[in-house]
């Protein structure tokens, strides 16, 4: 009999137990087992590629249902999202370089010492402005862009209230023709600009200098005669003879059509290459008389050259400085001759505190019969920051638009009457802002002497404007 070491016994025992482990996992490798598992894959591959199809089909749809897969409403939501993404991209994109401002004008105003006849004591009116600057391209490194100014507006204000040389209301727009027009929107401006920058063929982000070029219809008091406190009637003085050159606004010399606006072109040269110094050179030539309705307008034209500078003479102190020669080619003398009108002109806009700036304007006739042949303008605009109302300001101004000699010997009559001396203007106002879009003023003035009329009386215009930009 065969006796079995402990070694031995240790690994026959071993074994069986190796034996009795695989067993099972044999069991599961049989046939029938390996069917059943390729049968349950099957039938999971069918079922994805079902759902494939219906999501596919989902995707295909362009809104989202709620009987559609979870996961199809998801990557739809996200790709409307991208999308709005995209699109907003793009519209910034269109809209880059774009500006738009709009304005609403109201005034109302009384008059008194005027004699009765051809009277209006009290009047009231609107104007709307909106203006649109669009990109328009590039040529090489010169960028160009297309101003608009659109305006509409009823009521004729006060106009020229005993006579006198100068509206007491600038804000005023009305169709002419008939006193009771209507509303009517006018395409006051359309302009097209393009800069150069110099030296031709630099580099545009290191040029000091550039030219401009302007036309189009065109106003053109935006490129000439500018003042920084006395050219914009819905914000500061409004009494005409403070808003430009006596002699080229109220005398007529600008030769403009009855809305204010003609057809021309500017070229201007900028020089920033001692910053913060500025020079400008610019030339303008405008239709004038019947040429500012487009009738004929490159004959005898309005011309105009003004040479700019802005300076700091004092520290932290700007001021601009505008001195300019015009002719215009269809003025008319004192008995609706035409014949050619000439003049200098001189602007001035200084700082003189860190709320204070002063104006002056003087025009001076060379040429032609006018009724005013010099006009001198003088002013101040003081900040509300000095009484803690930082956006208010107080504005006064004075000035004189002297009679001509000529004017003085057509208007002497038999009985000794005659005009002389000067028209003599005071404007006192206050603008009080109420919120950031919203501005009151209240507005008071004194005509003496309307017209040169030495016997007239001295008139008192007073009222409220209102002004809301947007």
């Amino acid at each position: 009999m065969l006796c079995l070491s402990q070694r031995n016994l240790f690994s026959i025992i071993t074994v069986v137990l190796m034996i009795s482990l695989s067993l099972p996992v044999m069991a599961e490798n049989s046939p029938t087992t390996l069917e059943k598992r390729l049968r349950q894959m099957e039938q999971r591959i069918k079922k994805l590629e079902s759902e494939n199809v219906q999501l596919n089909k989902s995707l295909d749809k362009p809104y989202i249902s709620n009987d559609e897969p979870e996961l199809s409403a998801r990557l739809k939501a996200v790709e409307s999202l991208a999308n709005s993404h995209r699109k907003a991209a793009r519209t910034i994109e269109t809209l880059q370089g774009i500006e738009a401002s709009a304005g609403f004008t109201m005034a109302a105003q009384g008059v008194s010492g005027e004699p009765a006849v051809n009277h209006k004591p009290s009047q009231l009116n609107y104007r709307g402005d909106v203006t649109v600057s669009l990109p328009a391209g590039s040529i090489g490194s010169a960028e160009g862009f297309l101003f608009t100014h659109f305006r509409m507006g009823q009521g004729t204000g006060l106009e020229n209230p005993g006579g006198a040389f100068a509206s007491v209301n600038s804000t005023s727009f009305q169709r002419p023709g008939t006193d009771t027009s209507d509303s009517t929107v006018l395409l006051a401006q359309l302009w097209y600009q393009l800069k150069v920058p110099l030296p031709l063929g630099g580099n545009s982000d290191l040029s000091r200098q550039h030219l401009e070029f302007n036309f189009g219809k065109i106003d053109p008091f935006v490129f000439f005669d500018q003042n920084t406190i006395a050219d914009d009637e819905t914000q500061g003085f409004i009494n005409q003879a403070f808003l430009h050159n006596p002699l080229l606004d109220v005398g007529g010399d600008i030769g403009v059509d009855d809305f204010g606006f003609t057809p021309g072109f500017r070229l201007a040269w900028v020089n920033n290459k001692l910053k913060p110094e500025q020079y400008t050179l610019s030339i303008g030539v405008f239709g004038a008389g019947e040429g500012a309705s487009f009738e004929n307008s490159l004959s005898r034209p309005f011309v105009i050259v003004q040479a700019t500078t802005h300076q700091n003479p004092f520290v932290g102190l700007s001021g601009n400085y505008r001195v300019y020669y015009w002719q215009n080619g269809r003025g008319e003398n004192l008995y609706g001759e035409r014949q050619t009108h000439a003049g200098l002109g001189l602007s001035i806009d200084q700082k003189v505190a860190d709320y204070a700036t002063l104006f002056a304007r003087y025009g001076q006739q060379t040429e032609g019969q006018v009724k005013f042949d010099r006009a001198l303008t003088i002013g101040v605009d003081v900040g509300g920051s000095y009484w803690n109302r930082g956006n208010d300001a107080i504005g006064l101004a004075v000035g004189g638009l002297f009679i001509s000699d000529a004017y003085k010997q057509a208007s002497t009559t038999p009985v000794g009457f005659h005009r002389s001396g000067a028209e003599q203007l005071v404007e006192l106002f206050y603008r009080y802002r109420i919120n950031r879009q919203f501005t009151v003023s209240p507005d008071l003035q004194f005509i003496r002497h309307p017209g040169g009329n030495q016997l007239a009386t001295t008139l008192t215009a007073y009222g409220l404007r209102t002004q809301l930009n947007f």
